[in-house]
C-alpha cells in the first residue's frame, strides 16, 4: 500500500451519530441504489466509501456519472438515489428549488472541513511581492498574463460546469484578471505541477481537502472575509457597486438523496444520514489515486479492509 494511504490511516472517518435504537428494514435490495459520481477525485473516495458501505449492508450499487451542477433534478427524478459530497459554496439554485418543493432531501452534514478559495504556489510571493493580501494583486497582474489574456492577468478558475466563482472575484474585487475554466480537475493539478516545477506565476482556483495542498505548497490569497452580506448587498465589502467582492463563504460539505430513499430502502438511507469522512482520511486516499496512480476501487477497498472497526458499526446499526 502506498505511504500516501498508509499516512492517513489514522483518525477515524466514518462514525455513528445519533443512531437509531432498532435496526431499520433493507428494503428492495434486489434493485441497485445509484450513487452520483462527480468530476472530482475526493467525491470519488467518499461515494465508494459509501457504496461499499451500503454493499456490507447487503444492498446492490450501481454508480452514475453525473454532472455536479446537473445531478439535482435526476435526483428528484429517482434517476440516482443520493449525492455524498455537495459543497455549499458550489451549488445551485436549482438545488434550493427542488429542496423547497421537497423533492429532494438533505440527508446531513458529511463532516469534511473544507475550504475554498484563490489560491497559489508558494513560491508565486517571489513573483507577486506582497502576497497573501489580496490588493497586492492589483500591482502585479502582468506578471500573470498570457498571449490569451493580455493585457490582464491570467486566473485558471474551475472547470465551466462548476460554476464562475474565480470569476466572480475577479469581477467583484475589481482585480485586472481574466478567468480562464480549467477542462477539468486533473487540468486544474496539471497547472499547479507546471507552475511549481518552472517556478512560474500562477492564480487558480482551489480547495481543501486535496493532496495537491502540501504537495505543492499552495496557498490561499487573504480575501475579504466571506459574510452573507457580501453576496448580496454591493455596500458591504471593498467594492461599493459590486456583490462578490469577498472570500468564498465557509464552506459546508453535506449529502442529499431522492425523497423515497428512506421508504424504500430504509436502512441504506440510515447508513448516509449517519456516514461522515474525515479530511485525514479522505486526503491520503485521494493522493494514492492521482500521485500513484492506483484505482479508486481499489484505493478504497483497502481503506475499509484495514479499517473496519472505523465504518462497520454504521452498517451493523443499521441493519442489526
Amino acid at each position: 500500500m502506498t505511504t500516501f494511504l498508509k499516512a492517513g490511516l489514522s483518525a477515524i472517518a466514518v462514525s455513528a451519530v445519533a443512531m437509531s435504537a432498532q435496526a431499520a428494514e433493507l428494503g428492495a435490495t434486489d434493485e441497485p441504489i445509484k450513487l452520483a459520481l462527480n468530476e472530482w477525485t475526493g467525491q470519488h473516495v467518499t461515494t465508494h466509501v459509501a457504496g461499499e458501505m451500503l454493499k456490507a449492508a447487503g444492498y446492490e450499487v450501481e454508480y452514475v456519472t453525473a454532472g455536479m451542477m446537473n445531478q439535482f433534478q435526476a435526483i428528484a427524478d429517482g434517476d440516482i438515489h443520493a449525492t455524498l459530497e455537495i459543497w455549499s459554496s458550489n451549488v445551485s439554485d436549482q438545488y434550493g428549488a427542488l429542496k423547497g418543493d421537497g423533492k429532494l432531501e438533505e440527508l446531513s452534514d458529511l463532516g469534511l472541513n473544507a475550504r475554498e478559495g484563490i489560491a497559489y504556489p508558494a513560491h508565486v510571493e517571489e513573483l507577486c511581492p506582497g502576497l497573501p493580501a489580496w490588493e497586492a494583486l492589483k500591482d502585479c497582474a502582468m506578471n500573470f498574463a498570457t498571449a490569451e489574456t493580455l493585457p490582464m492577468g491570467r486566473l485558471v478558475d474551475y472547470p465551466a460546469d462548476w460554476g464562475t466563482p474565480g470569476a466572480d472575484r475577479m469581477a467583484g474585487l475589481e482585480l485586472p484578471f481574466k478567468a480562464v475554466p480549467a477542462g477539468s480537475e486533473g487540468a486544474l493539478i496539471a497547472e499547479l505541477r507546471a507552475s511549481t516545477e518552472k517556478k512560474s506565476p500562477l492564480l487558480i482556483t482551489f480547495w481543501q481537502p486535496h493532496w495537491a495542498m502540501s504537495a505543492y505548497d499552495v496557498k490561499f490569497v487573504d480575501l475579504p472575509a466571506g459574510e452573507d452580506a457580501c453576496f448580496t448587498d454591493p455596500a458591504w465589502g471593498p467594492n461599493p457597486n459590486a456583490i462578490n467582492d469577498c472570500d468564498f463563504a465557509a464552506s459546508r460539505i453535506f449529502k442529499a438523496g431522492w425523497p423515497g430513499l428512506k421508504d424504500k430502502w430504509p436502512a441504506a438511507h440510515e447508513i448516509l444520514v449517519n456516514y461522515q469522512l474525515a479530511v485525514e482520511d479522505q486526503q491520503p486516499m485521494m493522493g494514492a489515486i492521482d500521485v500513484d496512480g492506483e484505482k479508486v476501487e481499489e484505493v478504497v477497498a483497502a481503506w475499509m479492509g484495514a479499517n473496519e472497526a472505523k465504518w462497520k458499526s454504521v452498517v451493523d446499526a443499521a441493519t442489526k
